[in-house]
């Protein structure tokens, strides 16, 4: 299975576990709080959406990950597109950043 397909069925594993944050305000608010472990951004996200979420979490030190696009992303996740997802789980977190 290619980095690609293995990516999206573990985020979609991390979803059904109910660990899977999504939409920007809500993404953000994870950050602050310290429950998100990893963030994902869209690869076509908007160059002022990926800052915005990048100033967060190099801020409160959390892994940003750019990755496939907000079909993908939302696909994966049994959702519409989605731009920003966050991971609430450290073992979900790890396994999505496996090469």
């Amino acid at each position: 299975m290619t980095m690609n397909k293995r990516f999206f069925s573990n985020l979609g594993l991390a979803m059904r576990a109910g660990k899977i944050i999504t939409g920007e305000e809500a993404v953000i608010e994870s950050v602050r709080s310290g429950e998100a472990k990893l963030v994902i951004v869209a690869e076509d996200a908007s160059e002022n959406t990926l800052k915005k979420i990048n100033d967060k979490c190099s801020h409160y030190q959390v892994p940003i990950h750019q990755y496939g696009s907000r079909e993908q992303l939302g696909g994966s996740i049994g959702k519409e597109t989605r731009v920003v997802i966050a991971v609430a789980d450290e073992g979900f977190a790890r396994l999505l950043l496996k090469p």
